[in-house]
């Protein structure tokens, strides 16, 4: 008989303690050893999934044929003018290329030559027909700020506007919006406050709107895989770098980093901080529920070290049988301990209550080999059951809980055999001391009865309570969006967020992969049309439309504007004294039209009275203010004015790279219109995607298909948990009824716990989900208990020893999963959530629907 197994071997390791403890010291040190030189995290979530799924072949392989756009770490720049970003860009990118140490590559992709000489070709005609016409109505201002880039050229620009509207001429219309601009600099210079002033607002705010208003520099750092954190190093040195910048020195810029690195970096860290605060807070609450349970420091020492013991070993059995753990297999630790310890609990609570026949204590060794006797089996039958929850994920194509199942699933058998092993010779070791009164809860007596007495009721009740769950079953949510189980307040999510609502930078975007141009031509010509997509970028995006026309107004303009704005020799800065001279003369010509000045030209008239008798050191931070960015503002403009014809063969090779490889195969990225972070809008969009093409790929992708791999996961392991489970009680319990009072409780629970997550409510996620297949298995350690001492005849469910040691299993239990709900990692946090509530579920059932459900027997009062 297996009971008389277990009791054997509890008393063969008792009287051989010190043997046990040093097998067990050398075995737990070889597995720290293992520990720390073959465990590794990652926290690449695309790694928690199977190679071999279609989608993600299709993903590596755009990974692989794309190279630059994997391991990113981007600074995003946000200023107050345009200008400012992009010198803060240029520098920073300056000094990243020259960190050998630290990146590989570092590129500028808002500021290529390729889109600031053919800028003007991406604009609709009829937006580029107005923008140069008012370009070609300043060219005598821009003619006088060419020749003399400096507030006096400036100040001698706005006085030929005063001896226009003397002459008659008044103010061209297009230029209405440069002389407000000019009034605010002008004005905040004059009240001694000068801001650089944005030129590019001024003469080409039109082509401005056509890019983003972030400036980004995206690099590829060099990653020290031997770090928790490979790209800690990059991201302190971007960080400097970035807290280095003249404008954000000044906070009149800041800089944000992101990117691939960036968010795997932080999401370990939050992970790790959550892991490791939550097992300790785990362990010492786990040894405050274990004082209240059995009482005695001689019980609870070896209960701690047995549980420490056995997770040691489980971190070795990690590192030999997965080596690389993910963001979800890494939360073994905290479950081992808030499951494995139930089984301790269970042996030293029924320790404590060994009593001879005449009620005399028993010596310590027998109580030991009686408590391996009544126990071993049910305890066995527990962590084989708690073992096939953790174990059904293991067949599925969802690596990162599939790693959690093995490792915790092993684990548990790990704990079963430190119970029968470890816990009776450190128990000898310590001279544990049996219970001196009843180990159960006597005052549970009425709860007992009324139980049996209104057990139809009880039972229907809970029967009532199954069908909502049922009915509730479809409204389950499921979230598969990775971005949603990150810590939104991390710099990196920050970061992201900012770039969700344009649709050129979302996040959710899609690719494809074609064979040739023509094809991704005719491709991207039917995504365009469908009413999600907001637009679709591919190498023929590239060719402006209507070229003919535009290059045809682009010369016209230039051959009026170039010589104008092409000085070969600028004059030199003046001093303070010419600024305020050009200042007066400005002033003097202003005034005498004073009365015919519209409302910005006034103030700019004030503006320079006031600076005309500021002092010297006022007058040259205006001119600097003023005009800082107007030499690189010409020479922008200058380059735009001299496009040429675009084709895609004549497009550069660096932005070629990005579209088309060299055998000819092409790329389209699809940007969708809407707030993709919704799961409806986001599933929109790709199933009208999959009606065009249905290899799609891309993030966007990737997300809808992750969900549909894990929800059928989810299927698999609870089916094969439910066929295992199954499966083992009927081997060990050899009674059809038997394994039906153990298992109809479990889907009770599994019901009930639907009823809270639809209420609470609490959203599936890739991270959680692994909460409902494991309650199976631990409502059976639960269950099987006080089916069990049914069969044997036990009365008073919630009297006996077993109640004590569930509730205070459940207790620990408990605590290690709610550990895992404070955690600062939100798909971490949800895990414990939800294993909470799932886990109250099943204590509830146990306590209540159990009893109730137990059949009557002739030796039951009535």
């Amino acid at each position: 008989m297996f009971s008389d197994l277990t009791g054997r071997l509890n008393a063969v390791c008792a009287r051989r303690a010190p043997l046990v403890l040093a097998l067990f010291a050398l075995l737990c040190a070889a597995s720290v050893a293992l520990s720390v030189t073959r465990i590794s995290v990652t926290t690449d979530t695309s790694k928690m999934f199977a190679n071999s799924l279609p989608w993600k072949k299709r993903s590596m392989e755009l990974t692989r044929l794309f190279p630059q756009d994997s391991n990113q770490l981007v600074a995003i720049l946000d200023s107050r003018i345009p200008e400012q970003g992009r010198l803060a860009a240029r520098q920073l990118a300056a000094t990243l290329s020259q960190d050998h140490t630290h990146f590989k590559t570092v590129s500028l992709p808002g500021d290529n030559p390729f889109y600031n000489s053919h800028g003007f070709l991406f604009l609709d005609t009829k937006d580029l027909e107005p923008l140069l016409d008012s370009i070609v109505s300043a060219q005598p201002f821009l003619g006088t700020l060419a020749a003399d880039p400096s507030a006096r050229g400036l100040f001698g620009a706005l006085g030929l506007i005063g001896e226009g509207i003397k002459a008659g001429q008044g103010i061209p219309s297009g230029f209405n919006g440069a002389l407000d601009g000019f009034a605010t600099s002008l004005t905040q210079a004059a009240d001694g406050h000068p801001q650089d002033m944005s030129w590019q607002n001024l003469l080409i705010g039109k082509l401005a709107e056509l890019g983003s208003r972030y400036e980004f520099v995206v690099t590829q750092p060099k990653l020290d895989y031997s770090s928790f954190q490979p790209g800690e190093g990059a991201t302190t040195a971007m960080r400097q770098a970035i807290n280095n910048l003249e404008f954000v020195k000044t906070k009149q810029a800041t800089g944000i980093i992101t990117g691939e690195v960036k968010l795997s970096d932080e999401e370990f860290s939050t992970v790790a901080h959550g892991m490791v605060l939550g097992l300790i807070i785990s362990l010492v609450l786990v040894a405050v529920w274990l004082i209240l349970a059995v009482h005695s420091p001689r019980v609870i020492l070896p209960i701690l070290l047995t549980l420490i013991s056995g997770l040691l070993l489980t971190t070795g059995f990690a590192a030999l049988a997965v080596g690389e753990l993910n963001l979800i297999s890494v939360a073994f630790a905290i479950l081992f301990v808030g499951i494995a310890v139930d089984f301790a609990i269970q042996y030293t609570v029924r320790l404590r209550g060994q009593r001879n026949a005449d009620g005399s204590y028993p010596s310590l060794h027998d109580a030991i080999v009686l408590t391996g006797q009544e126990s071993g089996a049910q305890i066995l039958v527990a962590a084989l059951a708690t073992a096939a929850g953790f174990l059904a994920f293991y067949p599925t194509s969802f690596i990162g809980v599939a790693q959690l199942g093995l490792i915790a699933g092993f684990g548990m058998l790990i704990a079963f055999f430190c119970t029968m092993t470890l816990l009776p010779a450190l128990l000898s070791v310590f001279r544990a001391k049996l219970g001196s009164g009843e180990p159960g809860f006597a005052f549970m007596a009425p709860a007992d009865a009324f139980l049996r007495h209104k057990r139809r009721k009880v039972v229907g009740i809970f029967a009532l309570l199954g069908i909502v769950g049922l009915a509730l079953m479809p409204l389950l949510k499921f979230d598969a969006d990775p971005l949603h189980t990150k810590d939104p307040n991390t710099e990196g999510m920050r970061a992201l967020h900012l770039l969700e609502a344009n649709p050129l930078t979302t996040p959710y975007s899609a690719q494809v992969l074609t064979p040739n141009l023509t094809d991704a031509a005719k491709q991207a010509a039917e995504f365009s049309k469908l009413p999600s997509v907001h637009d679709v970028l591919w190498l023929g995006a590239l060719v402006p439309d209507d070229q003919k026309t535009k290059l045809a107004m682009i010369e016209d303009t230039a051959s009026i504007l170039l010589p104008t704005i092409t000085v070969a020799s600028p004059e030199p800065a003046p001093d303070a004294a010419a600024i305020r001279a050009a200042a007066i003369a400005a002033v003097q010509k202003l005034d005498a039209v004073k009365e015919q000045l519209p409302a910005p030209l006034e103030k700019i008239r004030q503006a320079l009275h006031t600076l005309s008798t500021a002092p010297d050191n006022t007058l040259l931070q205006a001119s600097t203010a003023l005009t800082r960015f107007l030499p690189d503002e010409l020479s922008m403009l200058r380059m735009a004015l001299q496009p040429t014809p675009v084709t895609m063969e004549n497009i550069p090779q660096d932005v070629r790279q990005d579209y088309v490889l060299p055998d000819g195969r092409a790329r389209l990225t699809i940007h969708p219109k809407g707030q993709m972070s919704e799961t409806p809008v986001l599933h929109r969009f790709v199933s009208e995607l999959r009606s065009v093409n249905p290899d799609v790929a891309g993030p966007a992708m990737e997300i809808t298909e992750s969900a549909n791999t894990i929800v059928h996961a989810f299927k698999v392991a609870a089916i094969c948990a439910l066929i295992m489970i199954a499966i083992i009680l009927l081997v060990v319990l050899r009674r059809l009824l038997d394994a039906a009072l153990v298992m109809a409780p479990l889907l009770m629970s599994a019901l009930l716990t639907v009823i809270l997550i639809v209420t609470v409510p609490e959203t599936l996620n890739y991270a959680n989900i692994i909460a409902l297949p494991l309650l199976l298995g631990v409502g059976v350690s639960f269950n099987i208990y006080f089916v069990m001492n049914w069969r044997e005849g036990v009365k008073g469910p919630l009297t006996s020893p077993t109640a004590r040691a569930v509730l205070f299993s459940a207790l620990t239990t408990a605590t290690a999963f709610g550990s895992l709900a404070r955690s600062g990692h939100p798909g971490t946090a949800s895990m414990g959530r939800l294993l909470l509530m799932s886990l109250g579920c099943t204590l509830l059932c146990t306590m209540v629907f159990v009893p109730a459900l137990l059949p009557k027997r002739p030796t039951d009062e009535a």
